[in-house]
């Protein structure tokens, strides 16, 4: 339990919360970090497919795809997020970014008002401007190819790294598809694990946004716009995900990834006080505040 937590909607919840992630395959755009001193047999070479080779998936991807899902949500409730780049920039596509305007953002910091106070939940989430820190900390995903080695209570994962290739070939019968460029990518296949929240401050409009944000993009996983990293032509990114139920203990959160164990009485019991209690008086203060804001 959060300590200082004073309004009584949020106070059986913690300021950490795990998001459950699966995908096939994610090839994201700041590339993967590994940890090839782990590998087999002294073997260090990255397409060796007997190379067990773990790493760190960066939050920076993540961290925009959820920014996405979370802005789609307040738009569905006729609301408007701030946009993510700055109001003064020097954009190269203006029209562009008028579009971005009318299609349910507003100017990044807009939501402000003449204090500097106040702003727009996904501005209180995110923050980004005049230096404001955001409320929610984004962690890194890191993986193993060794499920026994995942500790899903730290926010990790399953997950097989490989580096892939691929060929811009020539289109001439007499050249034999000759390679005319090569692009290497770091992926990660067969991921399945938790993304580790932190909210530096609870608010029950941010518990219910984040809900909706989740279920948003779990449920538009194979819209290209709201898949994950990059590859999207080559079915990377299309993620699986679900909000782990924050009233969980450390025990329970271990159990939802066991693959040999299901849910408990006591789990089942949590699972129907959430969907039927939690959320919709935390859904009825995000409602609240998306009505306040101008």
């Amino acid at each position: 339990m959060t300590e200082g937590v004073e309004d009584p909607r949020i106070a059986d919840l913690g300021q950490d919360v795990f998001v459950r992630i699966q995908t096939d395959l994610l090839v994201v755009g700041d590339s993967i970090m590994t940890d090839r001193h782990h590998a087999s047999n002294g073997n260090y070479e990255d397409d060796d497919p007997q190379n067990q080779i773990g790493g760190i998936i960066p939050a920076f991807s993540l961290s925009g795809w959820l920014r996405h899902g979370m802005e789609k949500a307040i738009q569905e409730r006729g609301g408007t997020a701030c946009h993510p780049g700055e109001a003064n920039a020097n954009f190269r596509k203006d029209d562009v970014y008028a579009r971005d305007l009318d299609a349910g953002y507003h100017p990044k910091g807009d939501c402000l008002d003449n204090d500097g106070d106040g702003g727009c939940v996904i501005l209180d989430l995110f923050g980004g401007f005049e230096n404001r820190p955001g409320k929610v900390m984004r962690r890194p995903i890191q993986f193993s190819p060794v499920r026994s080695s995942v500790e899903y209570t730290r926010g990790q994962a399953e997950g097989h790294y490989r580096r892939l290739n691929r060929n811009v070939v020539s289109r001439n019968p007499e050249d034999g598809r000759e390679p005319l460029r090569n692009v290497e990518l770091d992926a990660v296949a067969n991921l399945d694990g938790a993304w580790h929240l932190s909210f530096r401050e609870t608010k029950p409009e941010f518990f219910a946004l984040l809900a909706e944000g989740i279920e948003y993009l779990n449920e538009h996983q194979t819209d290209f716009m709201h898949q994950l990293g990059g590859a999207r032509n080559f079915g990377g990114g299309i993620v699986e995900c679900e909000l782990v139920n924050p009233l969980y203990k450390e025990r329970e959160l271990r159990r939802v990834f066991d693959r040999g164990k299901g849910t408990t009485e006591k789990m089942d019991d949590k699972d129907s006080e959430w969907a039927d209690e939690h959320l919709p008086e935390l859904r009825s203060a995000l409602a609240e505040r998306v009505e306040a804001e101008p």
